[in-house]
């Protein structure tokens, strides 16, 4: 593919409009559905990938700020969301097998995370502090970056980053497969997300083959997101710490759950490897022969 001259998507546009839709989806006055909270959460993950994009190419007090207010939204966010992801997992279990999760009905976590219906039961004044704590963060934000300029990037500079991206989600990819540890299949996750979102910017070098990329890596993540939502299900049941069975029903749920983890990863691996496999190099993925950007 040839042009004579491709220009790339702006980024403050972009930035200015993650953190405007987040502030319309957050009234401190109102507790936010679980849409809301995923949609913001998601927000935050593309403003964060912005802020590692031109991370070299902007000054180091202005990344700090940025790229802190984003990550301070996202962590108290998290515990948020992770308490409806718990909820879904246990209803969809209880489902598919009710006599387990019956027999588990007295095991405290289980029963708490059932009982709750989602995050209005919880509007209290803690929430409503960190909505108005979020809200100052993004408003903040906002106006520096309204006062920030950026028109003078250079997209040559930009591909380079996103070079130095992909190289460090590809090294990423090599340690979690090799390791299979869940810490390491996280980071994967994590800078795959950046990738992914950092991608959105240079889809005019070539739209449709950059669209299907990004297709791809979406899927992949997303596996990853749903192993990793696994993860830290038994993580809060707190299962694994004593090598003494608690219950039988408890063993034969986790075994579920790990079936259902291995399921996921089974989703990720040949996907991955076409895309980060070693020896890959960009400019193949892409599939563009650039003569000016």
């Amino acid at each position: 593919m040839e042009q004579d001259y491709i220009k790339l998507k702006e980024i403050k546009p972009a930035l200015s409009g993650y953190i405007r839709e987040a502030l319309a989806m957050l009234d401190p006055s109102i507790t936010p559905d679980d849409r809301a909270i995923h949609d913001v959460r998601v927000l935050m993950k593309k403003s964060r990938a912005v802020m590692r994009l031109i991370a070299g190419i902007t000054d180091n007090d202005f990344f700090k700020k940025e790229y802190g207010a984003f990550r301070e939204v996202g962590r108290i966010m998290c515990s948020w969301r992770d308490t409806s992801v718990h909820r879904k997992i246990l209803k969809e279990m209880k489902k598919e097998h009710p006599g387990i999760i019956s027999a588990l009905k007295s095991n405290p976590v289980i029963e708490s995370f059932l009982l709750k219906n989602g995050p209005a039961e919880e509007f209290h004044g803690d929430l409503r502090n960190e909505l108005e704590t979020i809200s100052e963060l993004l408003s903040k934000s906002s106006y520096r970056i309204r006062f920030r300029t950026m028109n003078d990037i250079d997209p040559v500079i930009l591909l380079k980053e996103l070079e130095s991206s992909y190289k460090i989600t590809a090294g990423r990819f090599l340690i979690s497969r090799n390791t299979l540890k869940s810490s390491d299949l996280h980071e994967f996750r994590k800078r795959a997300k950046d990738f992914l979102y950092q991608l959105w910017f240079f889809r005019p070098l070539n739209p449709s083959v950059i669209k299907a990329l990004e297709k791809k890596i979406d899927v992949l993540t997303q596996n990853l997101g749903k192993y990793n939502d696994l993860v830290q299900l038994i993580n809060s049941l707190d299962y694994g710490n004593s090598q003494i069975s608690v219950s039988s029903e408890m063993d034969e749920m986790i075994l579920l759950i790990r079936q259902k983890q291995d399921f996921y990863l089974s989703k990720v691996w040949s996907v991955a490897y076409k895309i980060f496999r070693p020896g890959k190099q960009l400019v193949s993925l892409l599939g563009y022969k650039i003569l000016t950007i």
